[in-house]
């Protein structure tokens, strides 16, 4: 390669991009996705790139993969995956903290290997505070294993990261500017980093095994008096507030009970009784059930309390108590029902009445659980209770009932809650197509975003999801800030500024250098811009340079760019990672923290990442 490459204006003025890019990015002016679209119209304006070419990144398979991948995930949180997930782990942990803490983290990064990164934290943030509800584990012990876990399980596969997705077009817009002669750069399948991935999941488990989660819990000692919980509302949160506390259980009628022709009112009425929430008999299934509503032999009586409190009440009554839920899964699933909080307005029309003369539960599907009045909460007959403006209900019901309820105006819902419709119903389905998509990508060679593209049509017409729902899932800031910046890339390589600047590297380093030497400077240069522009702008940014300076010193430019592309999404100290910043809040995470605890975790993820590809190719080379 000639390294004594002349500077061009195309050069300079690309080169200008990338730096105004960075500043852009480290000071925040103007939105990401706004410094994309001038950027995007810059390339076209001075001719850098085609203008039959410049909108081509919005077609590019990675913005498509993005956009399918967000659609998937969308259709699995619909049907309540991970919720169902939160219950098997409090199963598995047996309550042993380090056993539930490595489930918990193990199976989320598996998660990140089909979903964005984002969309796993999001949906995880829930299911974290519920262990820690239940369990003696804090939040800012749970969060950031899971969030570096996550990040870590990006690598299992091409899509499970925006570097990785935007790998493949960017080295097929490589192959435009090859040197004569030179083989083309193939795109990587999608389980091409697997075992990359596998290493640094189990490098990330390890760590916070035995020295990351005892540095968590010196933290934690010395701010105990620090909030971390998530603005939502959880169960710690009901039981602190209105001992409203305990797990759901089921209670199968027996036919020597004397619960037996009683109307579902009057066993609420009796000593001891806990919170019914649900009752079957026969065929008719019903969440907040009636007061007038019959139990008979055989009937199954849906409960929430404490474990002891409901054995003893079971005992007495005749009753058999099963913990798994076998009826009323689908019902109690916290994707589809749950606990809220509610005012009542001074224009109510419930003021003066009380929930028997409403009929909450046969007319709306809601149960009235407490009422807070005046700082003073109520539990006892609290469906006899007149209500008053100002009161705070507590109440159980679907969120489908609630939303339908609240659009009245007779209470405002003040508990955040799924606002879109919940089909538990359809998991199975949703799993089995996951699953279609998942071996249709391992036993083919179609390109990654079309079979995702094929899991999303199967969602959609088996109604996992609906098109309006599809379309509200996709974060459009995210296509327009990848497909904006994707030019800049192409741009990097035609004007030849990623060569120029990869030659004139090179002249200054001294002869003989390892290229795995090289690829841990690529590495370590692309962290630090992943700190500063993201890891979709270092990524845009170092890829071709990688390329070019792989051409240069004699290296593998697919292991170089693979290097680079993973390197962009190792960043676990700083809010500029999109799933690092969804934590430091609800967590409470000082920036001391995340340097301390995130940073020898980088520099791991960077030792992990030079090794497993240099054996990856060195293997490959010899089979």
């Amino acid at each position: 390669m000639d390294t004594a490459l002349a500077l061009t204006n195309d050069m300079r003025l690309v080169l200008g991009l990338v730096g105004f890019v960075m500043v852009m990015f480290l000071f925040e002016r103007i939105r990401a996705d706004v410094v994309a679209v001038v950027v995007l119209v810059v390339l076209g304006l001075t001719g850098l790139v085609a203008p039959e070419e410049i909108f081509g990144g919005f077609s590019g398979n990675a913005v498509i993969s993005i956009i399918a991948t967000t659609i998937l995930g969308a259709g699995l949180e619909r049907t309540g995956a991970l919720n169902r997930l939160a219950s098997w782990l409090l199963r598995r942990g047996h309550g042993v903290e380090q056993r539930l803490l490595l489930l918990t983290s193990a199976i989320a990064g598996l998660n990140s290997s089909f979903m964005q990164n984002p969309s796993v934290m999001a949906l995880y943030l829930p299911v974290t505070a519920r262990l820690a509800s239940r369990t003696t584990l804090n939040l800012q012990r749970l969060l950031l294993p899971v969030c570096a876990a996550i990040v870590m399980g990006g690598a299992l596969t091409m899509v499970g990261n925006s570097p990785l997705i935007l790998l493949n077009d960017l080295l097929v817009s490589a192959n435009n500017n090859l040197p004569s002669g030179m083989a083309t750069l193939e795109p990587l399948r999608m389980f091409a980093p697997l075992p990359i991935g596998v290493a640094l999941l189990l490098a990330s488990l390890a760590y916070f095994r035995f020295y990351g989660d005892r540095k968590l819990k010196e933290e934690a000692v010395g701010t105990a008096g620090t909030s971390s919980a998530i603005p939502a509302r959880t169960e710690s949160y009901f039981a602190n507030t209105y001992g409203i506390e305990g797990e759901v259980f089921e209670l199968t009628v027996s036919a020597d009970s004397p619960l037996v022709g009683m109307t579902l009112g009057e066993a609420e009425a009796l000593h001891g009784a806990p919170l019914m929430l649900a009752l079957q008999t026969g065929n008719d299934t019903r969440l907040a059930p009636p007061a007038d509503m019959r139990i008979w032999v055989g009937s199954v009586i849906g409960v929430m309390g404490k474990r002891q409190d409901i054995a003893d009440f079971a005992q007495n009554q005749f009753l058999r108590l099963s913990s798994r839920l076998r009826h009323f899964g689908d019902l109690f699933n916290p994707s589809r029902a749950g606990i809220s909080e509610a005012v009542i307005p001074p224009t109510s029309s419930f003021i003066g009445k009380s929930a028997a003369a409403l009929s909450l539960r046969k007319k709306s599907g809601i149960s009235l659980l407490a009422i807070n009045r005046d700082k003073k909460v109520m539990r006892e007959d609290v469906r006899k209770v007149p209500l008053r403006a100002g009161d705070m209900l507590v109440l159980h019901s679907t969120w489908q009932d609630l939303a339908a309820t609240a659009k009245n105006g007779d209470f405002v819902v003040v508990t955040d809650y799924p606002k879109g419709e919940q089909r538990p119903h359809k998991f199975k389905i949703a799993m089995a197509i996951f699953a279609l998509t998942i071996i249709i990508a391992l036993t083919s060679r179609l390109p990654v975003a079309l079979t995702l593209m094929t899991g999303v049509a199967g969602m959609l017409l088996t109604g996992v999801l609906r098109m309006d729902e599809a379309y509200a899932s996709i974060n459009w800031k995210t296509v327009f800030l990848m497909a904006g910046l994707i030019p800049l890339g192409w741009a990097m390589d035609s004007s030849g500024a990623a060569a120029w600047v990869a030659g004139h590297t090179v002249e200054r380093l001294p002869e003989g250098l390892p290229v795995w030497v090289l690829e841990l400077a690529v590495a370590l240069l692309t962290t630090a811009f992943s700190l500063v522009i993201s890891h979709v702008g270092a990524t845009i940014v170092m890829v071709p340079m990688a390329i070019s300076l792989a051409l240069a010193a004699g290296g593998n430019p697919t292991a170089f760019a693979l290097v680079t592309a993973l390197s962009a999404s190792n960043n676990l100290m700083t809010a500029s990672n999109p799933v690092v910043s969804m934590i430091t809040g609800p967590a409470n995470y000082s920036a001391r923290q995340m340097w301390r605890i995130g940073g020898p975790l980088s520099l791991i993820y960077t030792f992990v990442v030079v090794a497993m590809v240099n054996l990856m190719f060195w293997w490959s080379s010899r089979v």
